[in-house]
């Protein structure tokens, strides 16, 4: 008596670690409705019961334009859910073009179940925990806040219930997420760093804790305590902190609410504290009224705290963004910059970047550490694996994720290190 084939549901995720968190629960809130589904994290080979895509725009529409596409022309009978980050040109595109798509959100999608103790993820060794929705800033670049809103942090209880879950179910990593880590716990009185010494204190295990994005104006209330945190080996020693300009002009147009020395402090103190650290920050070039002396700004900065890990975006305008406006407003004092200009900004940043990146990883060579494998590497025949600040080491052979080695770090690359085994 043969088996009924298992409906499959594909759930497909882009963008930031907060928005796939949210994809592992759309995932386990439709498994929890057809509980004789089967979910797939990647592209199926064969029509599925349903798409469900999770699409991030924050850097324009077009990626997220192109996954409907791909499953739209693989797939043509097969329905089509759309969540994330979807603001209304986005959807107004859409659905131009596929009038047949149906637009959800998570919320929708968990209306009517109880909160569900199920590990159902993407990964079997790393653990996605959102802590966090929304945040308390009006950047004028961003679309994101206008769909996720103010800044709602999740009950401390939950969280630390849901890391040992995951940690018990195999976990090696887990990662806190969400669209500003930074300000966890300001609408209930506690702070990112409260929560991590509450996971550190009641979660048993072998773990470590990979913090997710955080506004720097924000940390700086409660420094102290955040670099008492990264002494714990349990936690990464990797943090994202966005400065996006260098700039003092430029952040009071982006409506940023931090100083270019209040990030120059706190990530020279950074890492003067704690050696090897991984310090990842990400820049906008050509924002509207950006001039020749503020990319020079921007530059300077980016040579003097040296990040390892640097995401280096051109503006593009998001509509219904108070940036938007600037830029085509197009005024004498805030002229918006040529792409031309911005291209070639951005190649200097980047070649600029990369140098430092390389000087960075060299530091490494010829030390010896722990790393646990993640994935297969982009060269054939190699695996990567990450280090305790989170750095990629590439090591050679396929070796199964998960895994827990030593490896002596031998060659540097601008964004990887290279290991052998030990």
């Amino acid at each position: 008596m043969s088996s009924t084939p298992a409906k499959v549901i594909a759930v497909l995720s882009q963008g930031c670690a907060a928005n796939f968190g949210d994809g592992e629960k759309i995932a386990r809130a439709l498994s929890a409705q057809i509980p004789d589904c089967k979910i797939t994290f990647e592209f199926p080979s064969e029509p599925p019961q349903a798409f469900y895509l999770n699409v991030c725009t924050v850097k324009g529409n077009g990626t997220a334009l192109k996954l409907v596409q791909r499953a739209t022309s693989a797939f043509p009978q097969t329905p089509i859910f759309i969540t994330g980050c979807a603001p209304r040109d986005f959807r107004e595109t859409v659905l131009k073009e596929f009038p047949q798509v149906i637009f959800t959100d998570l919320k929708q999608l968990q209306a009517g179940l109880d909160a569900s103790p199920s590990t159902l993820r993407e990964s079997p060794f790393v653990g996605i925990v959102n802590i966090e929705e929304g945040c308390l800033d009006a950047c004028a670049f961003c679309s994101t806040r206008l769909v996720k809103g103010r800044l709602k942090s999740f009950p401390e209880g939950a969280i630390v219930e849901q890391v040992q879950r995951l940690v018990d179910d195999g976990c090696l990593e887990i990662q806190l997420t969400g669209q500003d880590c930074a300000c966890y716990g300001f609408d209930t009185g506690t702070n990112l760093a409260g929560l991590i010494q509450k996971i550190l204190t009641n979660v048993t295990g072998n773990y470590r804790l990979r913090l997710g994005m955080g506004n720097p104006r924000h940390i700086l209330g409660y420094k102290d305590a955040l670099l008492d945190c990264f002494q714990d080996e349990r936690v990464y020693r990797f943090l994202h902190i966005p400065v996006q300009s260098g700039s003092d002009h430029v952040l009071q147009l982006m409506n940023r609410k931090h100083s270019v020395e209040d990030y120059r402090n706190f990530a020279q103190e950074l890492l003067e504290k704690i050696p090897l650290f991984t310090l990842s920050t990400d820049l906008i070039v050509g924002f509207p009224g950006e001039t020749e002396e503020d990319f020079m700004q921007t530059l300077e900065l980016l040579k003097e705290t040296r990040p390892t890990v640097c995401n280096i975006t051109r503006f593009v305008a998001r509509e219904g963004t108070v940036a938007a406006l600037m830029e085509s407003a197009d005024t004498p004092d805030c002229k918006a910059v040529p792409d031309p200009v911005k291209h070639e900004r951005s190649a200097l940043l980047f070649d600029t970047f990369q140098k430092i990146a390389q000087e960075n990883n060299q530091l490494w060579i010829g030390s010896t550490c722990t790393v646990v494998t993640e994935k297969h590497g982009h060269r054939e025949g190699t695996t990567i694996a990450r280090n305790y600040a989170y750095r990629p080491v590439a090591l050679q052979g396929e070796i199964p994720a998960g895994q827990k080695l030593q490896a002596r770090i031998i060659k540097a690359e601008p964004f990887a290190l290279i290991g052998e085994r030990l």
